[in-house]
């Protein structure tokens, strides 16, 4: 598979890069001591791995990062520049590309079914637990947390990520059903085939 992108993933990429912006519209609330925002910008991460798979989903991600970059106030409260990349909300956003990447790597292994069950807990752990995990070492690297408050900072955006995660999951379901092949399932070694 060559790894450049055709136009019509290019488009794919753009898209969903605009959707995540699109979701950082209605703002942000601060909770905790950590200083990162809820928004809603990480169901449309979730959605991009689930959707487009790992390569688009994560170029999605790193589209809309190189914007930001640049100093457009693409991500929520209006946020944008290099300095965002130096808050503690920065493992966040590098969890975002990772998550993206994971979430549509395993989705490669469910279509084109793509049981509910099984996306939900493809969902859940690149888009709660490889995210968390990012996160976690973005606090520890740029506040005073330790570990333990690092980690319990994170639950306040437990309840709100467990209903991105069912919404992009429903979403993705009907779009793997519309459009199959989105995300090319997985090829399955057979027998006589050459290695």
């Amino acid at each position: 598979m060559s790894p450049r992108f055709s136009a019509r993933d290019l488009a794919q990429v753009a898209v969903f890069a605009a959707l995540i912006a699109a979701l950082g519209l209605p703002g942000s609330i601060t909770v905790g001591i950590s200083g990162v925002p809820i928004t809603l910008q990480t169901l449309g991460v979730i959605a991009a791995g689930a959707v487009l798979g790992a390569r688009k989903g994560a170029a999605a991600v790193l589209v809309l990062l190189a914007l930001v970059a640049i100093g457009l106030p693409l991500l929520a409260g209006g946020r944008g520049g290099l300095g965002v990349f130096a808050a503690p909300s920065v493992g966040y956003l590098v969890g975002w590309v990772v998550g993206a990447f994971v979430i549509g790597a395993l989705t490669r292994l469910i279509v084109p079914s793509y049981p509910l069950w099984a996306g939900l807990l493809v969902n859940a752990v690149g888009g709660i637990a490889v995210i968390y995990v990012f996160g976690v070492l973005g606090l520890l690297l740029r506040t005073d947390l330790g570990l333990g408050a690092a980690i319990a900072s994170t639950g306040a955006y437990v309840p709100g990520d467990a209903v991105k995660v069912v919404v992009a999951t429903v979403v993705a379901k009907g779009v793997h059903r519309a459009y199959p092949g989105l995300v090319a399932p997985r090829r399955r070694a057979t027998v006589g085939s050459a290695a």
